[in-house]
């Protein structure tokens, strides 16, 4: 083998390089021997062994050369493969001397690094994202240990690893793997993991495993959260499964929750106990895994709670239904498609009267009154078509004769794909007799209005006739044919006057005179007339109450309605009987409805007039109070009696009611409240034809307002009799302008309260504006209360009631004129 053949690979270089050294060596060492041969030849003065030896030391020197330059040879071809294998590397490569400067950079680096200059580990740090661990690298090279990382550059990821060269302080050998597709896949194969852990550990289940002795391996975080720790804590403590079971069948498994009877793959339920004490249901689902490790679990728990509080809702849902189906203040039933019942609250049962069964099948018609089924019939089977009811039905019940509305609406189709119907039964009998009740009451007010109006226009027409009247009777003395005509015409006005005020009285438009009086001493008072009344075959019986409170009442109006009532009872006993008037206090703690009244709570004296007469037929019941109504025989009544008892009592605030049945009597209940001022005993009013005959003349400047013509004149003429200057105005506008143009003063008004554009109240507003202190007199035909509201409470104003005669003018009016002004 020749030195081409040894040093011709790569494999022979340590061989070529050592026997090269082992020549070079050998060379030399016999140099140095021959050399110092040729000195002691030298000395010794033996020349020619010195220039044999010299000659041999020159063949020496050439062939330690000739082995130098085949060493060197062998060195250079070992130097520039290895450069080439650098330079054909496609990773970075980098020797650092001790200086920190570039000894060798291949291509890779170059290309990786082209900025790197004479400095390349200051470049490589500003080229890193990782600046830190790049130092620790660099730190290591300088320290002479080797070290790798992983470091971010701007060309992508690479595995940096740094060796020191032996030999060489203070040198160092870098090297730059790409390791970017690496990374790459590793950090999907990170997220891939991380996104497996998090859902895992965030699933809506829990997930646990334990070993054979039932501690736990592994939890996620939803497992760890209901048990009230967290994963690592509840591995690290060593906890146990059946630390959260709350109870534990005999012969458990430490490792399952439920005995080993029961199929773990197809899951058992278990009540688990959290450390803060929060119970949670669960279903545990589970299989069992045998290894060389031993045995383990892989659990699925999922938490039952949210399902059984829905189960729970639902339960208590049901419940709220069924109370809310059985309890219901109206009646209910289900029927199915032939119209039979299926299901029926109580409330139906109630009105349908049936009592102990449930009457499941039988036929909703046979309850049904018998005039009302077609009806009922054609809108069941609209609303079964899908037609939607438009409007509940009334129809009336077979027993006891009530009535119900009737609701219906169609079911969805149940279990069996059939539909039904749900009807709502409303018993409306009372609200239909209230109806009919406020349709009465609605047409009594209207005739009441009616009457109130024909009675103010009869007022004015009857206050001409009588006044001309006492004219005309002021020229004839009572022994003159004439006076008793005359007097005949006027005693008929009065009874028409009567007439219409009785009408005032039932459209509660009288005008009344209220005082707060005792009822025992009225009554008492009365009682003489009403036993010539009544006659001697009736018994009067009068039983008064002890300790009666008083009341404010028009003591007139009063004894009316007393007097109405007796008459009344009079007629209802033909053949005699006993008419008993009762008085007794009663105080209601709670208001009291009868009929279509309510009496409100309170304090009321109570006048009871019972007789034991014929009684009243229930079907008149309802409308003894109408005005014109009545059962006598014609011309043997009016039939404003009764109806002017219901007026007067209304207007004062009280209430009548009646109880009767045909053939038993009737009794009369009228309830006044009680006043709470003083009793005051005061004399009636004096007035009327009956009054003492005193000096009605006067002197003074009268003014009368009056659109009626008659009764103006009639007005006028009366009072200039008496002595008093009058001027007369037709209407509120006209007054005006008689005060505002007057010379000299005016000391009475006299105007009519109800007039075209201005009237009475409208006329005095502006009075007072300019004459305070003017006294004024109001005649109407209505009731002093509907203009009294609409003037100053305190304002000093009189009123005359029409129809008024002319002895009734005339001392009004000196009444008020010599009534000091306020």
């Amino acid at each position: 083998m020749t030195v081409m053949d040894m040093t011709a690979g790569p494999a022979r270089s340590d061989w070529v390089r050592g026997l090269g050294i082992a020549a070079i060596s050998c060379a030399g060492a016999a140099a140095i021997i021959m050399a110092l041969a040729v000195g002691r030849f030298i000395e010794a003065g033996d020349v020619l062994p010195a220039v044999y030896l010299l000659a041999g030391l020159a063949g020496l020197a050439g062939a330690a050369a000739l082995a130098a330059w085949w060493v060197h040879r062998a060195l250079a071809g070992r130097l520039d493969l290895l450069r080439q294998s650098l330079e054909a590397s496609s990773d970075a490569q980098l020797v650092v001397d001790a200086a920190g400067r570039v000894a060798y950079a291949n291509a890779a680096f170059r290309q990786l690094l082209p900025q790197a200059g004479e400095a390349p580990l200051d470049a490589l740090a500003t080229a890193t994202d990782a600046a830190e661990e790049f130092q620790r690298l660099r730190a290591s090279a300088v320290a002479g240990k080797r070290a790798i990382a992983s470091l971010p550059m701007r060309a992508g990821w690479f595995s940096v690893a740094v060796h020191p060269i032996a030999g060489r302080p203070g040198y160092s050998f870098w090297s730059f793997q790409d390791i970017t597709a690496r990374h790459e896949m590793e950090q999907v194969i990170r997220d891939e993991q991380e996104k497996l852990v998090d859902f895992l550990d965030n699933a809506p289940i829990g997930v646990y495993s334990v070993d054979a002795d039932g501690r736990f391996l592994l939890v996620n975080q939803t497992l760890a959260q209901w048990l009230g720790g967290t994963p690592e804590e509840i591995v690290r403590s060593g906890a146990r499964l059946h630390d959260f079971i709350t109870e534990l069948p005999p012969g458990t498994p430490p490792h399952l929750p439920f005995p080993e009877s029961i199929d773990s793959s197809r899951g058992g339920e278990a009540m688990l106990k959290a450390r803060d004490g929060r119970l949670v249901y669960a279903l545990i689902t589970q299989t069992v895994v045998h290894s060389s490790d031993g045995l383990r679990t892989r659990s699925v728990v999922r938490d039952l709670t949210p399902e059984r509080a829905m189960e729970e809702a639902l339960r208590q849902t049901r419940l709220r239904f069924q109370r809310i189906f059985a309890h219901a203040p109206v009646g209910i039933a289900l029927i199915d498609n032939e119209g039979r019942l299926d299901e029926t609250n109580g409330a139906l049962k109630e009105l349908f009267d049936i009592v102990g069964r449930d009457g499941a099948g039988e036929r909703l018609a046979d309850y049904i009154a018998e005039e009302d089924r077609d009806t009922l019939a054609a809108t069941l089977a609209a609303v079964a078509a899908g037609k939607p009811q438009a409007m509940p039905i009334d129809v009336r019940l077979k027993k006891h004769g009530r009535t119900a509305s009737v609701f219906v609406s169609r079911l969805g189709a149940g279990e069996g794909g059939e539909t039904g119907l749900m009807l709502h039964f409303i018993d409306v009998t009372e609200q239909k007799s209230l109806e009919a009740q406020f349709a009465q009451s609605q047409k009594m007010q209207a005739v009441g209005q009616l009457a109130g109006g024909v009675a103010h226009d009869f007022n004015n027409l009857l206050t001409a006739m009588i006044g001309f009247c006492d004219l005309l009777l002021l020229r004839f003395r009572p022994g003159d044919p004439s006076f008793a005509d005359i007097m005949q015409i006027k005693q008929n006005a009065n009874r028409a006057a009567n007439l219409v005020r009785q009408l005032l009285a039932f459209s509660r438009q009288q005008t009344l005179q209220p005082r707060v009086l005792d009822i025992t001493d009225v009554l008492a008072e009365l009682s003489h007339l009403l036993r010539r009344l009544i006659g001697e075959n009736i018994e009067l019986k009068m039983v008064h109450g002890r300790d009666l409170p008083p009341v404010k009442v028009d003591q007139g109006q009063l004894e009316q309605v007393i007097i109405n009532l007796a008459v009344n009872a009079r007629d209802a006993m033909p053949g005699g009987g006993t008419l008993t008037i009762r008085t007794a206090a009663a105080r209601n703690e709670f208001p009291v409805r009868r009929g279509h009244e309510v009496m409100p709570a309170g304090d009321y004296v109570l006048i009871e007039v019972t007789d034991t007469g014929i009684g009243i037929p229930r079907e008149n019941l309802a409308r003894i109070f109408e005005p014109f109504f009545t059962t006598k025989e014609v011309g043997s009544g009016t039939g404003l009696g009764l109806s002017t008892v219901y007026g007067i009592v209304k207007q004062t605030g009280g209430f009548v009611f009646v109880d009767s049945e045909a053939g038993k009597g009737a009794q009369f209940s009228i309830y006044l409240p009680r006043h709470q001022a003083e009793l005051q005993q005061a004399a009636r009013a004096e007035g009327g034809e009956g009054a003492a005959i005193r000096d009605l003349t006067g002197t003074g400047t009268v003014l009368l307002v009056e659109d009626e013509d008659p009764v103006r004149l009639f007005s006028a003429r009366a009072l200039r009799n008496k002595g008093y200057k009058v001027i007369e105005a037709k209407s509120g506008e006209a007054a005006l302008e008689v005060i505002n143009a007057a010379e000299e003063p005016i000391d009475l008004l006299i105007t009519d309260v109800v007039m075209p554009r201005m009237d009475g109240p409208g006329l005095i507003k502006h009075v007072r504006e300019t004459h305070p202190t003017m006294k004024v007199i109001f005649i109407s035909g209505y009731t002093e209360d509907s203009f009294r509201k609409r003037l100053d409470s305190e304002a000093e104003i009189h009123f005359l009631p029409k129809p008024f005669s002319l002895k009734q003018l005339a001392s009004k009016v000196k009444e008020v004129m010599e009534t000091p002004a306020a």
